[in-house]
């Protein structure tokens, strides 16, 4: 059996800012509603992912996701030579803050590490 090398595309700019945008949408909406939650007086954060059938769904849903998140993190992080320590970082902070703040931010570094990338068209 031959193997061929998988082409990678190059990194576009473009998506640079769009994912930059999207972790800096993630980070505040969702600490906007968390700061919120516990000013209110909200003692039982995770019961409140639970609380309905409803909130159950979406939290299974982003449970799911960032754990998916967190696998491409560290596979295609080292594929593209990322510090171990800024894919551990990334990792513990999709649970800690937000992965909606985490995972746009790697898909920038991505993008950034691909634009850098010998042979990337610019």
């Amino acid at each position: 059996m031959t193997t061929t090398a998988t082409r990678t595309r190059a990194g576009s700019p473009a998506l640079v800012g769009v994912y930059l945008v999207l972790s800096l949408v993630g980070l505040v909406g969702t600490w906007w509603f968390n700061i919120a939650f516990f000013l209110g007086g909200g003692s039982d954060y995770l019961g409140g992912w639970f609380a309905n059938a409803a909130s159950s769904s979406a939290a299974v849903d982003i449970i799911v996701m960032a754990i998916a998140a967190c696998i491409v993190m560290v596979v295609e992080g080292r594929r593209l030579g990322f510090r171990p320590l800024t894919i551990g970082l990334l990792v513990v902070l999709s649970f800690a803050i937000a992965v909606a703040f985490t995972f746009p931010l790697f898909l920038a570094l991505r993008e950034r590490s691909l634009l850098r990338a010998p042979g990337a068209a610019r």
